[in-house]
């Protein structure tokens, strides 16, 4: 599938396609792009009007939260978060809110949701499956959240770009349950392609995930339960650091693997380690060439 993708970018090299698109995106993109979300959600979207086309979601998620949020305007984050996010808010003029996810399920509290909601929330921010703790949001979680949206008439922002990625239990969109369609703002990866293909790009995914986790055990990490995504996240204090980003330093110097700290997924990154010690490792590890 892989070769077969690179064969049809040189024909369209080669066919000059490489012009200036429309602002939004090529009509006949477009247009797979509405029939892929048709078939993963069962949301019907009108590709003239409803689908914009951007280089990556990170640009869909700075454009989104541009064009709807004005200065004061309160939005919601689950951390720890994607960075690009606190930037593209910092730039609207935005006041940040954020809620910890806690290890080890990461799961949403709800009470502290509800009372964080006010009369100036914007929007809610959600990634699912989630960079970096790996976590997917479930239904009941989403359905919670969408209620206090549709009482509080409060946006939502969803990040999709892994939703092919879901090991353990399916990808649920925010804009597929009842009421949050007009209300929900989706950044997603689309590709006309077969079935097969995300069948093999999971399975791809999944085998070198546990190759990962299990090395990950065998050297002494707590390796955390990853429901999507191709991250892994492993509690490190069991090598005797605290310092998340100490520890990460230590691993580059001493052994040529490179690893992401959590700290700076957070809002206030000072002294986050002293409630959240684990590190983000990314599943393509990183050696240095020289080993001396």
């Amino acid at each position: 599938m892989v070769q077969s993708l690179l064969k049809k970018q040189l024909l369209a090299i080669r066919n000059a396609k490489n012009q200036y698109a429309l602002g939004c995106g090529v009509p006949d993109f477009n247009s797979a792009i509405a029939a892929r979300f048709k078939k993963d959600t069962g949301l019907v979207l009108d590709p003239d009007k409803e689908v914009t086309v951007t280089s990556g979601c990170t640009e869909a998620i700075a454009a989104t939260m541009l064009g709807l949020i004005n200065p004061g305007d309160e939005v919601i984050l689950f951390a720890p978060f994607y960075d690009s996010y606190e930037a593209t808010l910092s730039v609207a003029g935005a006041k940040i809110k954020c809620i910890t996810l806690q290890p080890p399920d990461f799961a949403v509290p709800i009470d502290e949701l509800k009372s964080t909601i006010s009369k100036n929330t914007r929007a809610i921010l959600i990634n699912t499956p989630h960079n970096p703790t790996v976590k997917m949001f479930t239904r009941e979680e989403l359905s919670t959240i969408a209620s206090f949206c549709i009482d509080n008439d409060v946006l939502v922002f969803t990040d999709e770009v892994y939703y092919k990625l879901a090991f353990e239990m399916d990808h649920i969109s925010m804009a597929s349950l009842p009421g949050m369609y007009e209300r929900t703002w989706a950044a997603a990866v689309a590709l006309r392609a077969p079935d097969s293909y995300y069948v093999e790009l999971k399975r791809d995914y999944m085998e070198k995930k546990a190759i990962l986790a299990e090395g990950l055990k065998v050297l002494g990490f707590k390796v955390f339960p990853s429901s999507g995504t191709y991250f892994v996240i492993v509690d490190h204090t069991p090598f005797g650091m605290e310092i998340d980003i100490a520890f990460c330093e230590y691993l580059i110097k001493e052994v040529g693997a490179l690893a992401i700290p959590t700290n700076v997924f957070y809002l206030n990154q000072k002294m986050r380690w002293k409630e959240f010690g684990e590190i983000h490792l990314l599943q393509r590890w990183k050696y240095s060439e020289d080993y001396s």
